[in-house]
């Protein structure tokens, strides 16, 4: 994949060949610029490649989430962006008000979808705050009410690029075991991009090393470690060993 402009064409992907089962939680990291999030926009169908085939289920993804045939998607980035002028809940509702596959019929399925929102907001532990203004909410509270929009249409798929990043270092690991108690719950397929290599090997059944822009996959590396995870398991040995191995992968990556 590559952009245009005034200059001429400015590589972002190369060979980024990659599979991915169904319910499986998977991490891209690598340097910044290496075509991660580009990698996550040709999933979502916001960007084409200029060559080679993206495929979901066997079948190519050729534009809008919402084409036919496609799996549905939920995307969340590193700022909540939350509609200032609606509540917490009413920014959870969003995706079904706008989404062609559910706007027809909101307004009759509103009670059950509100229901389904407030659950939601239970899980990751904002109950009590539907009603709240997004200026009411803590950096943290409005990336979990981010998760909760990204999901309330039971997506298929899960895109994350970044979604902690802007977040400090405690408020970054609660919201690591939020994610994953919501991925175990319902076993959605996720691709995370993060520069945190201890988030890459905490949340992922499998993480990719990128390499610097255009962007090839020149690392794959399984994660072995059971689930659940905790905050314990940080310190243990095989997961600082991991952490290590991936860090040599990057430190090599951006010496080349």
């Amino acid at each position: 994949m590559s952009y245009g402009g005034a200059a001429g064409a400015l590589p972002a992907v190369a060979d980024a060949t990659l599979h991915i089962e169904r319910g499986e939680f998977v991490a891209l990291v690598g340097p910044s610029g290496c075509g991660k999030s580009s990698l996550l926009k040709i999933v979502s169908g916001l960007a084409k490649a200029n060559s080679g085939h993206a495929r979901i289920d066997g079948r190519e993804i050729a534009g809008s989430q919402a084409s036919g045939g496609r799996a549905s998607v939920g995307m969340a980035f590193q700022n909540a962006t939350m509609l200032p002028w609606r509540s917490t809940l009413e920014n959870v509702l969003l995706p079904l008000e706008v989404s062609r596959d559910t706007r027809a019929t909101f307004r009759r399925k509103k009670a059950e979808h509100i229901e389904a929102a407030r659950n939601l907001l239970k899980v990751v532990g904002l109950e009590g705050y539907e009603d709240h203004a997004p200026y009411e909410l803590s950096g943290g509270m409005q990336q979990r009410a981010s998760l909760c929009r990204a999901l309330i249409h039971g997506p298929e798929l899960l895109l994350l690029d970044e979604p902690f990043a802007a977040l400090d270092a405690f408020t970054r690991e609660e919201l690591w075991d939020v994610l994953q108690n919501l991925w175990l719950q319902r076993k959605f397929t996720v691709i995370l991009v993060t520069h945190d290599l201890r988030e890459a090997a905490y949340l992922a059944d499998r993480v990719y090393v990128m390499s610097k822009r255009p962007g090839r996959i020149v690392y794959e590396r399984p994660v072995a470690l059971p689930r659940p995870r905790s905050l314990e398991t940080t310190f243990e040995e095989d997961f600082v060993a991991l952490v290590h191995v991936l860090r040599d992968h990057i430190s090599e990556v951006r010496a080349a």
